[in-house]
């Protein structure tokens, strides 16, 4: 049941997403959109180009991240036994892994579309900020913010979208016991949940490499 309803909407979102791009991306355009948050942009930012941004979708959705995500996100519901139709056991958390990948696989999909046509780049770069709170902060907004060509920052209407997406696409395979509009919100908070999570660690991550390398 997961993997034909994995197949089937994987394949419509992708249809979907190659079809936008190919129609609405473009190298060298710029888009109008109003600008709510006025950021100013990290030093040397250029816009990606089409084919840099098909090679970023490619590492998202077969990147570490992803396999992370998709390992973490099966054990947590192995270990709430979510959805209880599926049991325990080895079997069971490949099912579970294989659910939440299929949903990373549909967000990424869907925000590679969106992001496309209105030319958001959700890629994340560091504040240089000071003081932990700063920085935090940055990396959570970071999570629903989106920059555009000019380097401003406004509502990232790709990834929010395609969180949502794919939550509740991914309602089609699940068991009765997991169908709900509650569940699909549910699946909804993980998936922004872990996206604000591995923003965090972008944030840091230079500093603990250096701190490593000093040791």
């Amino acid at each position: 049941m997961i993997e034909r309803g994995f197949r089937t909407s994987a394949r419509l979102v992708l249809g979907i997403a190659i079809l936008t791009t190919s129609l609405l991306a473009d190298d060298t355009s710029s888009t109008n959109v109003d600008v709510t948050f006025s950021i100013p942009p990290p030093r040397q930012f250029t816009p990606m180009t089409r084919y840099e941004r098909l090679g970023n979708y490619v590492s998202r959705v077969i990147g570490p991240e992803t396999i992370l995500t998709a390992a973490f996100g099966g054990a947590l519901a192995q270990a709430r036994n979510t959805p209880k139709e599926w049991g325990s056991g080895a079997q069971a958390y490949g099912e579970r892994v294989g659910n939440v990948y299929a949903q990373h696989f549909i967000r990424g999909t869907l925000e590679y579309g969106v992001s496309a046509a209105l030319h958001e780049d959700n890629r994340y770069f560091v504040s240089g900020e000071t003081g932990f709170l700063r920085r935090t902060k940055f990396a959570v907004m970071s999570t629903f913010l989106a920059r555009h060509d000019n380097g401003n920052r406004s509502f990232s209407f790709s990834r929010i979208g395609g969180s949502a997406g794919a939550a509740f696409i991914s309602r089609e395979w699940q068991p009765a016991s997991t169908t709900s509009a509650r569940d699909g919100a549910a699946a909804f908070g993980f998936n922004m949940g872990s996206q604000v999570g591995f923003n965090v660690f972008r944030e840091f991550w230079p500093d603990m490499k250096r701190h490593f390398h000093r040791d």
